[in-house]
């Protein structure tokens, strides 16, 4: 779908990611080599920027815990190959941080296009801090985005793709702020019937639409 006044392609929830090939720091990749896994696709303005190298310090730092749950990570910038890869040995001569995850160069914009990532009010030439988490069939179940001057929170991502894995595996939705192990809440009654039952149904219940359960 494209925006009325621009050309900023958006993609939508639950259906199906746009799919690529692009070049890579690990070498030519395309969606469909993540199929089976979860995946962070995440751009960033600018290589050598100081809020980006935050972001990818957060991000390569959080790697281990990404990976335990199955779930890859992508950047992506409009930047070329040999850019990224001088910025990530200046992340590791820096900071201590390896960058291992590969890093898209999208120099012609078309990943970032048809993700959306390009946002004309932000930057015509840059890609705008932008998340998408995608599942192990493809689908594009969310997405985040950040303006240029602040920086995203790679612990909420983290926190995002736990509560996504649980709602998954069980008939349940996540509260605000939701952390493993606590409470989930119960999928609202849909008749008149259900509603009056629920308050004997066992559930940490407050009214008939609210009710918690542990997993």
């Amino acid at each position: 779908m494209t925006e009325a006044g621009n050309n900023v392609a958006m993609p939508r929830l639950n259906e199906a990611a746009p799919s690529f090939t692009a070049k890579t720091t690990h070498g030519m990749l395309s969606l469909s080599d993540y199929k089976g896994k979860w995946l962070i696709l995440f751009s960033h303005p600018a290589d050598f920027t100081p809020v980006c190298t935050t972001e990818f310090m957060g991000f390569a730092k959080a790697g281990g815990d990404f990976k335990a749950l199955n779930c890859e990570l992508l950047g992506l910038s409009i930047d070329g190959v040999h850019a990224h890869i001088a910025w990530a040995r200046s992340i590791k001569d820096n900071f201590g941080v390896e960058i291992n995850f590969p890093i898209i160069a999208d120099l012609n914009m078309a990943v970032a296009r048809s993700y959306g990532m390009v946002q004309p009010g932000a930057s015509d030439t840059s890609a705008v801090r932008a998340t998408f988490v995608i599942d192990p069939d493809g689908v594009l179940r969310a997405m985040l985005y950040y303006p240029m001057s602040n920086g995203r929170s790679v612990a909420e991502i983290l926190r995002l793709v736990k509560a996504l894995q649980t709602t998954d595996n069980n008939v349940c939705a996540t509260p605000e702020n939701w952390q493993p192990g606590d409470e989930v809440i119960v999928p609202p009654p849909a008749t008149t019937m259900a509603a009056e039952a629920r308050k004997s149904e066992g559930f940490n219940y407050t009214d008939w639409y609210f009710s918690k359960r542990k997993l």
